[in-house]
């Protein structure tokens, strides 16, 4: 709490000294302890010839979170202001990150028997395969048992034929069924089986078989080696495809949606972009970095892209004239909830994961109608003093020279150093962008209603007038 408070405390100190700037700095004939706004006051009194009155004639009328300024005191205290207007903000939300391999293409090169590794075909990692490629000669034992179950129960099959009792006949044929299906899930393919039963011998060793093309990334036994049923031997990568994890701050989050398109550069071809569509959104933050994980799908056909790679990330969301977030490209669209590039015209499934389609409107985005409307209303990012929920913003009064009233708005989301105003502006009123911390500091002293205390009230600072003194 302290470290919070300290800004506003330092703010508070400004306006103290922008006043005793204002009295000529404590020389002779200005040690009358009049606040800054009380100065400034009567200041702007004398010069419209209100004579001895002239301060409360300045400051009456004024509003409860208004305060008048000379303009000696505004350029001390630096006042800017920019006018409300509309206009589409163009939003570009700037990530980094590195890539990793999509974990739904690695494929895990197991054990289905307990057994003995004869040979290794690959033998470093690096190596590339291709689909059917054979990986490992495996010895086993129990393969050996299971393949001549099979073979018997063929002879045996074989011999009834031509019996009458068909339920024996039946019982065989279940059998073989069995035994036929037992080799087919330890990993024997139909052509392995239907050797064995043309052969009629069994097989001493299973040969294990790539089931995909990849580069195997991890090697994990060694030739001569026992392993058992689900020891991992190979992890194979499919590169053709990868994930790009990205970190985005938990302020870009409202503008970020799952399948918008992402442009991607990378040291190694620098001008050359990838482009990719986010994925996932983490539910989670990163409390240590506040930051968000962002995973991107990006096509590598040409495998320039390497796991860990460092790279750079863009996404520029379009905006309806609301401020939220809309897209040409996916509306009316129906999308895979698992995998972004998979876009339907109509409700269906997804031909990879088989999930039903799910709408682009369910994923956050809005119906782009609103373009032909007139843009939303904006002021500079630097406009609004946050605290909490609340947003206060300080307006120059229209034909009230130095008049500042601080107003509360609500704020929508945040863009290219806009926020975009939802209540409580009207387009052309000018804004303070610079000096706002100190004309808010000025009410607190006057005990009027400010940030830090939006209902006001409480002693105001005490001056030793003159007239006061016994």
């Amino acid at each position: 709490m302290k470290k919070q408070l300290f800004p506003f405390a330092a703010v508070f100190v400004a306006a103290l000294v922008l006043g005793y700037l204002l009295r000529g700095g404590g020389g002779p004939g200005t040690g009358s302890g009049k606040t800054p706004v009380e100065m400034s006051a009567e200041q702007s009194g004398e010069a419209q010839g209100a004579g001895a009155h002239g301060s409360h004639e300045a400051s009456g009328g004024l509003g409860p979170r208004a305060v008048r300024l000379t303009p000696a005191a505004e350029k001390l205290a630096e006042i800017q202001t920019r006018p409300v207007e509309r206009k589409l903000v163009g939003v570009e939300i700037r990530m980094v990150g590195k890539v990793t391999y999509d974990e739904t293409r690695l494929a895990y090169i197991t054990a289905y028997v307990p057994g003995r590794l004869d040979r290794l075909f690959v033998d470093f990692t690096g190596a590339p395969v291709e689909k059917g490629d054979h990986l490992v000669y495996l010895y086993s034992p129990e393969l050996l048992a299971a393949q001549e179950e099979l073979i018997q129960a063929l002879r045996t099959a074989k011999s009834l034929e031509r019996s009458n009792v068909s339920v024996l006949r039946e019982r065989v044929k279940t059998t073989v069924e069995t035994s036929r299906e037992k080799l087919r899930l330890w990993g024997l393919t139909p052509e392995q089986i239907a050797e064995i039963e043309a052969g009629g011998k069994p097989r001493e060793h299973l040969t294990i078989y790539s089931p995909m093309s990849g580069i195997v990334i991890h090697k994990n036994a060694q030739e001569g080696m026992y392993v058992d049923t689900g020891s991992r031997i190979y992890t194979i990568a499919d590169l053709s495809h990868l994930w790009v994890q990205l970190d985005a701050y938990e302020s870009d989050l409202g503008w970020l949606r799952y399948a918008q398109e992402v442009r991607i550069e990378v040291e190694a071809f620098p001008g050359e972009p990838f482009e990719g569509r986010i994925s996932f959104i983490d539910p989670v933050l990163d409390p240590a970095t506040r930051t968000v994980k962002v995973r991107v799908n990006v096509e590598n056909r040409e495998g320039r892209l390497k796991p860990e790679m460092f790279v750079r990330a863009v996404v520029r969301p379009q905006l309806t004239a609301e401020g939220k977030v809309t897209s040409t490209d996916l509306a009316g669209k129906w999308i895979s909830p698992m995998h972004p590039e998979i876009m339907r015209s109509n409700p269906g499934r997804c031909p990879i994961c088989g999930n039903p389609l799910v709408s682009a409107e369910s994923l956050g985005y809005v119906d782009d109608a609103s373009q032909s409307q007139e843009p939303p209303l904006v002021i500079p990012a630097s406009a609004p003093l946050l605290t909490g929920k609340r947003a206060v913003v300080y307006v120059r009064v229209p034909d009230q020279p130095g008049v500042y009233e601080g107003r509360e708005v609500t704020l929508g989301p945040k863009a290219a150093g806009y926020y975009v105003v939802e209540e409580g502006l009207r387009e052309g009123e000018l804004v303070v962008v610079n000096g706002n911390f100190k004309i808010d500091s000025a009410l607190q002293i006057q005990a009027k209603p400010s940030m830090m205390n939006p209902e006001g009230g409480g002693p105001a600072p005490s001056h030793a007038h003159g007239a006061e003194k016994n």
